[in-house]
């Protein structure tokens, strides 16, 4: 089971998506249904809905980056003991996501934007699972795994984008 607990510190977010929190209920229902690691235990993170000025000071304070980005994972666990916790039949908190409306709503005219957005809250999630892409294979690793998520969610259906 996985559960998220959806911050909106920018109403701006509700003029794309109306509802963020039924929104990714639903689409974390997809993945619990379709991917059998998340059968066993509980997961529960935290995604802010922020902008520009918000995730640009946690990256500055965080990661000494004075600019904004799209995405911010901070993983609570570390990998090592992210292993030994899944062993277990148990409630696994794993981290914060911070997402930027100003790097997501600019995507949208290639894409629709929950398209984008899908796009980035599973990239920060996979962070929050232990994944990196700081090598090729790590790289690969990761974009097979948020391929399968995306992949649960239809993401490639149309009807995700109404």
């Amino acid at each position: 089971m996985i559960k998220v607990n959806v911050l909106v510190t920018n109403r701006s977010w509700k003029k794309y998506i109306k509802d963020p929190k039924i929104y990714l209920k639903k689409k974390i229902k997809k993945i619990e249904q379709r991917i059998i690691s998340f059968k066993k235990n509980t997961f529960v993170f935290s995604l802010l809905l922020s902008d520009n000025k918000n995730i640009q000071q946690l990256n500055k304070k965080f990661r000494n980056k004075n600019l904004p980005t799209d995405v911010l994972s901070f993983p609570f666990q570390e990998k090592k003991f992210l292993k030994n916790l899944l062993k277990k039949k148990s409630d696994i908190y794993l981290g914060d996501v911070i997402i930027s409306l100003d790097k997501v709503a600019p995507r949208r005219g290639k894409n629709n934007f929950k398209i984008a957005f899908d796009k980035i809250w599973v990239h920060g999630f996979t962070h929050l699972l232990g994944y990196r892409h700081k090598s090729d294979t790590d790289y690969l690793k990761m974009r097979k795994f948020e391929k399968n998520i995306l992949k649960a969610i239809n993401f490639n259906d149309r009807k995700n984008s109404k």
